[in-house]
C-alpha cells in the first residue's frame, strides 16, 4: 500500500472505520480525530499481503506522543481503518518493535 495515497484519502475523507475498529479505539479511549491525526502522521511498519481480503498495512502515528497502530486496508475506493490500537507489552517492545 502506498502511504501518499493513504494520507490523501483520509484528507479528503475518503475513509471509514470498520465496526472492529471502532470497538477497539473505544477500548482505547482513542476518538476518529486521534484516528485520523495518527494516519496522517504516520509510517508503515508492516505490509501484509492480499489473503482474500484484500491487501492491507500497519502503519505507526503519533499523537500528543502517544503511538497508535491502525492497521488500514481498501474497501471500495476508500480506506478502511481495519483495527487501531496503542502498541504495547506483550505483543510490542515498543512502538515500532514486534515480539517475535
Amino acid at each position: 500500500m502506498d502511504i501518499g495515497i493513504i494520507k490523501q484519502k483520509v484528507r479528503n475523507n475518503e475513509f471509514m472505520i470498520s465496526d472492529h475498529a471502532d470497538n477497539e479505539a473505544s477500548d482505547e479511549l482513542i476518538d476518529v480525530a486521534e484516528i485520523k491525526s495518527a494516519v496522517l502522521n504516520d509510517e508503515i511498519l508492516e505490509q501484509y499481503e492480499d489473503t482474500g481480503r484484500g491487501e492491507s498495512c500497519l502503519v505507526l502515528g503519533f499523537v500528543n506522543q502517544r503511538p497508535i497502530h491502525v492497521v488500514c486496508g481498501w474497501r471500495r475506493g476508500k480506506v478502511v481503518i481495519i483495527t487501531v490500537y496503542i502498541p504495547k507489552p506483550p505483543q510490542f517492545i515498543d512502538a515500532r518493535t514486534r515480539r517475535r
